[in-house]
């Protein structure tokens, strides 16, 4: 089913109904097609005194094509605001923050982007410019729920010696792969990642396994790892066995019959590779939906097997046999009911919260072997599971977000690319919501 209220808010006479009556207002987001544009507009940039992000980030936009400005357009029309903050060593110097966003703030494109480059408060110098630099979190967040018009917000901190590890990042945000993702903090890790080859396809001979991969966001997550280069093995059930050849056909990939919750799942699926993955999707989950007074073991158990102990069960087998390549990455698929909790799901809301554990508690071990692990938490996104909710909760679950509307599973897809992409290999331990910045967990 589509969202016929946000059509109907696009057409011409919802547009002027809803902003009478000051009814949620839907934007068109600006999503990616091979061969856009990173941004729509000039990249307007902006620094406090002594920060160390800017001199990069202007050689990286310029290599990519972007028009990158310090002299605001007269008449906006800006694709995106940057501004390096980590130069902001104590709290009276964010009146710099002020200084740039005040002027500007009405001056990006439908669908623009706002990223603020901050520095990691545990890497500080000291206590005050840990306390400046946290701050940063308040701005971007905020600046996310008052623009509006589709534009995005995010604060992306980097590591001293990261510098040279922004480039898969700031592709990320800039550019419409990000459509649904907004009021984000990310961490870029010290390094220097290699850049791939071509970055319209920058899997390129990468071998991804994605689990769940029959329908839904497996099935687009195993589509737009495809097209971006990789070679794609799509797993799940035999009971989804011809849907999932469908898919593996559709990327010209290998379909993989598995209960991965099977005793000897993990060894079973070492024994079917042929060789070490690069990239790892634990997608495969489910719901069994009763409040914890009325649910019975089956319920509880059955959800924490498939989330949560499949996943880490199956990373186990794999890690032991050195079938995650160093260069590798692993992504798990949370939810924001993991971080917010939700009523009738604590089974389902456990298991989510567990992988967030679970890739927080991996990351330094398995960094130590070259492997990153990440994890993203989607909202409301538009499946045929939401599909079947009830209307008052499905048309609650669109408009409590920044964007006024259900993300798709195109959007999930393009966050865990992004993680997967050879020049994030310094990015690990992330957890980044693909919600549309929702109300809840905010």
């Amino acid at each position: 089913m589509g969202d016929r209220y946000a059509s109907f808010a696009n057409s011409g006479p919802g547009r002027g109904l809803v902003k009478r009556l000051g009814l949620p207002d839907p934007p068109r987001l600006r999503r990616y097609r091979p061969g856009d544009p990173l941004t729509e507009g000039p990249v307007l940039l902006g620094a406090a005194p002594g920060g160390r992000l800017g001199d990069p980030v202007r050689k990286l936009l310029s290599a990519a094509g972007v028009d990158a400005i310090d002299e605001p357009l007269a008449d906006g029309g800006h694709g995106a605001l940057i501004f390096d903050a980590t130069g902001i060593t104590g709290t009276t110097k964010l009146s710099e923050l002020y200084e740039f966003f005040h002027p500007n703030a009405r001056s990006l494109r439908r669908s623009g982007r706002v990223i603020v480059l901050g520095t990691p408060p545990g890497s500080a110098a000291g206590g005050p410019e840990a306390t400046a630099q946290r701050a940063l979190e308040g701005l971007t967040r905020s600046i996310g729920k008052e623009f509006g018009r589709g534009i995005t917000s995010q604060l992306v901190y980097v590591d001293p010696g990261g510098e040279g590890a922004l480039e898969s990042t700031l592709r990320f945000l800039l550019s419409g792969r990000s459509a649904y993702v907004s009021g984000q903090v990310i961490r870029v890790g010290a390094g220097n990642p290699p850049a791939p080859a071509d970055w319209q396809l920058p899997l390129a001979g990468r071998t991804a396994l994605v689990t769940g991969a029959a329908r839904g966001i497996g099935a687009a997550i195993a589509r737009v790892l495809a097209r971006d280069g990789a070679d794609v093995i799509a797993l799940d059930v035999p009971q989804a066995g011809d849907a999932l050849a469908g898919v593996a056909n559709d990327v010209r990939g290998r379909a993989f019959q598995l209960d991965l919750t099977a005793p000897g799942a993990g060894e079973r699926l070492a024994s079917y590779l042929s060789g070490p993955l690069d990239i790892v999707v634990h997608n495969a989950g489910i719901t069994r939906d009763r409040t914890i007074a009325k649910m019975d073991p089956a319920g509880w158990q059955s959800v924490l097997s498939v989330n949560l102990v499949a996943p880490e069960r199956i990373n186990e087998a794999l890690l032991a046999k050195d079938l995650v390549r160093s260069g590798g990455t692993i992504v798990g698929v949370a939810s924001i009911a993991g971080i917010a909790g939700n009523r009738g799901q604590t089974n389902y809301a456990t298991s989510k919260a567990g992988v967030i554990g679970l890739v927080q508690s991996s990351a330094p071990g398995l960094l130590a072997k070259g492997i990153t692990i990440n994890a993203v938490a989607p909202g409301f996104i538009e499946t045929a599971m939401t599909a079947k909710m009830p209307v008052t909760l499905r048309e609650a679950g669109r408009r409590m977000n920044s964007m006024a509307q259900g993300g798709l599973p195109v959007d999930v897809a393009e966050t865990i690319a992004w993680f997967a992409s050879p020049g994030s290999a310094t990015i690990t331990g992330n957890v980044v919501r693909v919600c549309g910045q929702s109300l809840l967990g905010a």
